[in-house]
């Protein structure tokens, strides 16, 4: 085969049925980003001084809200693909088909992340911080539901490692077929959605060397993840050739990857200023302990003799 003839086939089902129970693919590869967001989160959250188990009880009320508001930014930034004559609008809560749109799974799951934090009585930053490098793993990994659909590619192109993208049955989760039984394949496109997986993964193994390193906080962890996803989430957007709604000939989330990139710049500028430490216990949330590991920004004790030994402060670990 020469490097012309190779390509990166596309699977040709992207579920399967066990009985009267249908397990979509696409399913598989979120549930299991969210499986290794949580272990990561929590690893990270206990070295810095929070209780493990905390991550997923404050994910419990995070990943469904991230999920809803998910959908729901698919839904309204497409609504010709459900409410339009001939579509089928109850397909809007056929998840398992595709269709997560992350600017308001990141929104709505941050509503559900405040919640569970204020009934942990624990801090929404030093939360985010804790979590934003399992996100971009888990989104990476989400990624590849898309492929497993045959979905989200960009241009036609020749280069050797090209995918291969098959017509395929939603109904039955598997690739239509040709007179000779053949799989249907529709052409060769960019696989945008493992340029997408792959700068995930660059992301967030990034952040993590980078907290390490520098020890980044409260805030600037989960404004560098903004910045660095919006940044390749923009690139690949301009590559993709999948239908979109446009606003002055450019795709929705190619707008707003842009500005929220730039608000992401502006927020890390501006919070790794502030310092390097977390605050895990919210002084303001029930259950907060005193003695734990605070802001610099909060007042110390009036018990202690000067600011600097009143204050309960530390760095971050060495742990990812």
């Amino acid at each position: 085969m020469t490097a012309s003839d190779s390509f990166i086939p596309s699977p040709t089902l992207s579920a399967i049925h066990v009985g009267p129970l249908t397990i979509h693919f696409y399913a598989l590869c979120i549930m299991a980003g969210i499986a290794l967001a949580l272990w990561l989160g929590n690893r990270r959250w206990v070295a810095r001084g929070g209780q493990a188990g905390q991550v997923l009880d404050i994910c419990l009320w995070a990943i469904p809200a991230g999920i809803i508001g998910g959908r729901i930014y698919h839904v309204v930034t497409d609504p010709e693909l459900y409410f339009v004559p001939g579509a089928n609008p109850w397909n809007a809560f056929a998840i398992w088909d595709g269709g997560l749109g992350i600017w308001g799974a990141i929104a709505l799951g941050c509503l559900g992340a405040w919640i569970g934090c204020r009934r942990a009585g624990v801090s929404l930053v030093a939360f985010l911080d804790s979590v934003a490098p399992g996100v971009l793993f888990a989104q990476a990994l989400g990624r590849w539901g898309n492929w497993f659909n045959n979905e989200l590619y960009g241009d036609p192109t020749t280069l050797p490692w090209k995918l291969q993208i098959h017509q395929m049955d939603t109904a039955t989760g598997s690739a239509l077929t040709d007179s000779s039984g053949a799989p249907v394949v529709l052409g060769y496109f960019q696989p945008t959605f493992l340029y997408e997986s792959l700068w995930c993964v660059a992301v967030g193994f990034l952040i993590l060397y980078l907290d390490r390193r520098f020890g980044l906080g409260a805030g600037s962890v989960f404004a560098l993840y903004v910045t660095g996803y919006t940044a390749g989430r923009f690139a690949f957007e301009l590559m993709r050739s999948d239908y979109a709604n446009l606003i002055l000939g450019l795709r929705v989330n190619t707008w707003v990857a842009a500005l929220i990139f730039l608000a992401g710049v502006i927020g890390f500028v501006l919070l790794f200023r502030r310092g390097r430490s977390v605050a895990i216990p919210d002084a303001a949330a029930p259950g907060f302990a005193a003695g734990a590991d605070i802001d610099a920004a909060r007042q110390p004790p009036a018990s202690g003799p000067t600011p600097e030994s009143g204050r309960a402060s530390k760095e971050h670990t060495d742990a990812p």
